[in-house]
């Protein structure tokens, strides 16, 4: 008798005899390793973000305000309550040449300004609402500016710091969508059937970048981007603030994922 053979004729004894037993199912979880290791810190500060797009909602208050409080419920770090800094005005301030990368230069200056490296093409803030994410990219050279980071972190006794950029803008689309409509059948039964139509539709794309910062040495430790969109009949009039914690819900548990714990929650079906 073949090694194959045997093996064979082994599964199916085993599927008769699971076949004649009962099953019950046992809850289980799988601890997951954060994505960055958090273990120095004490301490973190959700600076502010490089926001813009729609002005119905001001992204960069309402994303560092929602972030603290889920740091707050999930993460053994303490969360530091400060002033949401206005990165974006800060950004627009600054000067765009930071020499080495290295915080070399007069980077770590908030406020400086040369006129020989300003950059005219550089997007107006004044308007934010018609900020595209490309012209968010203009602004992202603060992110490099070590020295303005070890600054801050000095602040607030070295902490890890969270900033980044988000864009929150208006999205239409028009296709064909299925519904579930309901008919009845020739003897009165109801039954539901899958429809398809042509809809316009509006809502929301979210576009977040998240950056981790060493507070003691300014430098960037780790980035995650995220796009999500919500899509609504347009006959809806869904408030973009209510769109916006409906997109970011669906963000969070990847946020979190890259400082705590996490643990992914299932069962496991078992032969009594």
């Amino acid at each position: 008798m073949t090694a194959f053979f045997k093996a064979t004729v082994s599964a199916l004894l085993l599927l008769g005899g699971a076949a004649c037993s009962s099953y019950y199912e046992v809850p289980i979880e799988t601890p997951l390793q954060p994505k960055l290791d958090v273990g120095r810190f004490q301490r973190i500060l959700v600076a502010g973000f490089v926001a813009g797009g729609t002005e119905d909602v001001d992204t960069n208050l309402e994303t560092a305000r929602l972030l603290r409080s889920q740091l707050r419920a999930e993460s053994r770090l303490e969360v530091i309550d400060a002033e949401v800094l206005d990165l974006l005005d800060i950004a627009e301030r600054q000067n765009g040449d930071y020499g080495d990368g290295n915080g070399n230069g007069n980077g770590g200056d908030p406020d400086a300004v040369n006129g020989d490296d300003w950059r005219d093409d550089r997007p107006d803030t004044e308007d934010r609402g018609d900020l595209s994410e490309e012209d968010l990219e203009a602004f992202e050279h603060i992110f490099a500016n070590v020295s303005y980071w070890r600054q801050l972190g000095e602040e607030h006794q070295n902490p890890l710091i969270v900033t980044g950029t988000v864009h929150f803008t208006p999205h239409q689309r028009s296709g064909m969508v299925t519904r579930e409509r309901e008919i009845y059948d020739e003897f009165g039964r109801r039954m539901v059937a899958p429809v398809r139509a042509y809809r316009d539709r509006s809502g929301f794309v979210l576009s977040p970048t998240f950056i981790f910062i060493d507070g003691r040495s300014g430098i960037t430790l780790y980035t995650e981007r995220h796009r999500e969109e919500v899509l609504y009949d347009i006959s809806h009039n869904t408030p973009a603030l209510s769109s916006y914690f409906e997109l970011m819900d669906r963000l969070l548990p990847s946020f979190l994922g890259a400082l705590a714990d996490q643990s992914v929650r299932g069962t496991r079906i078992m032969l009594k």
